[in-house]
């Protein structure tokens, strides 16, 4: 979101001041002392935590200023006669609120704006995933500089606090992986197919006639969103610098029904996985379609929730499991962030920036693995791919093949035994060259 000045001439993004040579003083406050609080940002999310504050109020936070662009149409009955409204962020940034709201998203307009006022000692808490999945490392270590604080609980799985359970409730332990359910249009699009046995492109229709797919999916389906958010889950909870185009993304748009039937009969459905472990000194990473068990916690998530599962050396295994999207949930995590920077602004906050590491990331994983192939039907089929698969190294487990289809188009499966990524990819490439295959081989792994 651009915003414009009152003259409606120049956007703020351009008239940020300039980064300063001496840190600014920070903007701590005795308990005693109301938090003055601006939000950047009146939309689904920004409207949602303003009602919060206006129909709950706290008795050490204050909601002075509201910023959106045209927001004259925006105006609130219910808002307090004294909150300033505007379109003008600098005049927020300049102003003495002690803590600001940014809900605008995107990175253009976000940064310069976060930025900006960590510069200046104030504090930030924002549900930006695209922001913090970039740019966090380096605004957390600006915000130990300057004395404040920066909380971005929100910005995964929006109305499941993992985030602040790995700031707080599981820092004692020392985490080695994390993988979720972390995009809600996805588990949508595949809980859809699984129960309706629907082609993927009319449940991405359902998705989109509900408002839980936007017009252009492709962050979804594609699994830019789901690895943003891995990446800010690894910087909290596995204290590790990953930038998100280094995580490999999956789509999941190749599913198709006949998945579901085949993935049934080895006891699994599917879902879109993202999934961090530690490995020596790299991280193994990625996000993308997996067959998982039906009585998994993975396997009975449905519809638009979200899960994330942490794995810790003394804690082991814990689950968070909510509302993943959606304008109130998401506010209630914004609304918590805030309350927590609230209570600690007049303290010396632990940097959240300290110990992180910078791994190579790879997505190696060893798995068993799931190959769905469409061939044009003819002897010998089998033996090439078998062949193919030997001379490889690599071990098959099963072959499905259901019965009642078209020879000219002629699903089947091959499950292999346990293998690196990395060995199964040259002889996928192999088998694309074979001239009975009509489609690119589905190969999705197996979570055991």
């Amino acid at each position: 979101m651009e915003f414009i000045s009152p003259a409606g001439r120049t956007s703020y993004v351009e008239s940020m001041p300039k980064k300063q040579s001496k840190p600014a003083v920070s903007a701590n406050i005795s308990s005693s002392k109301d938090c003055r609080v601006a939000l950047i940002g009146f939309g689904t999310v920004g409207r949602a935590v303003a009602k919060i504050l206006c129909e709950n109020p706290q008795p050490n936070l204050h909601l002075t200023h509201i910023c959106n662009r045209n927001f004259e149409r925006k105006k609130q009955p219910w808002v307090p006669a004294g909150v300033v409204w505007t379109d003008d962020v600098q005049s927020i940034l300049n102003s003495d609120v002690d803590i600001i709201i940014e809900l605008i998203g995107g990175l253009n307009a976000a940064y310069p704006i976060v930025r900006s006022a960590l510069e200046a000692g104030k504090s930030v808490v924002t549900a930006n995933k695209q922001l913090i999945a970039r740019q966090g490392p380096d605004l957390l270590e600006l915000t130990a500089s300057r004395g404040c604080q920066l909380e971005f609980g929100a910005s995964v799985a929006g109305g499941v606090p993992v985030l602040p359970a790995l700031r707080t409730g599981l820092c004692g332990d020392r985490l080695h992986g994390i993988a979720g359910i972390l995009n809600g249009t996805c588990n949508y699009i595949l809980s859809r197919i699984e129960h309706a046995r629907i082609p993927f492109s009319e449940a991405l229709e359902e998705a989109q006639a509900r408002g839980y797919a936007e017009a252009d999916a492709s962050e979804d389906l594609d699994g830019g969103d789901a690895r943003a958010k891995l990446a800010i889950l690894a910087l909290a909870g596995l204290r590790t610098r990953v930038v998100p185009e280094s995580i490999r993304a999956r789509t999941i748009r190749p599913i198709d029904a006949i998945d579901f039937d085949y993935a049934a009969q080895l006891g699994c459905t599917i879902r879109q996985i993202s999934r961090a472990d530690l490995k020596n000194d790299g991280l193994l990473a990625e996000v993308g379609p997996c067959l998982v068990p039906l009585d998994s916690p993975f396997g009975r998530v449905q519809r638009n929730l979200n899960l994330v599962l942490t794995s810790g050396q003394y804690g082991g295994d814990m689950a968070f499991l909510g509302a993943g999207a959606g304008g109130d949930p998401t506010a209630v995590a914004v609304v918590s962030d805030l309350m927590f920077v609230a209570e600690g602004l007049s303290g010396k906050k632990r940097s959240a920036a300290s110990q992180v590491s910078t791994p190579v990331v790879s997505s190696d994983f060893e798995t068993p693995w799931y190959l769905r192939f469409y061939v044009r039907d003819q002897p010998g089929i089998v033996a090439r791919l078998a062949e193919i698969l030997a001379a490889h190294r690599l071990n098959i487990d099963a072959l499905l093949q259901k019965p009642g289809f078209d020879k000219a188009s002629l699903p089947f499966v091959i499950t292999l035994e346990p293998c690196r990524d990395s060995a199964l990819h040259p002889a996928l490439e192999k088998m694309a060259e074979l001239d009975f295959s009509l489609r690119p081989c589905l190969c999705l792994p197996i979570l055991r």
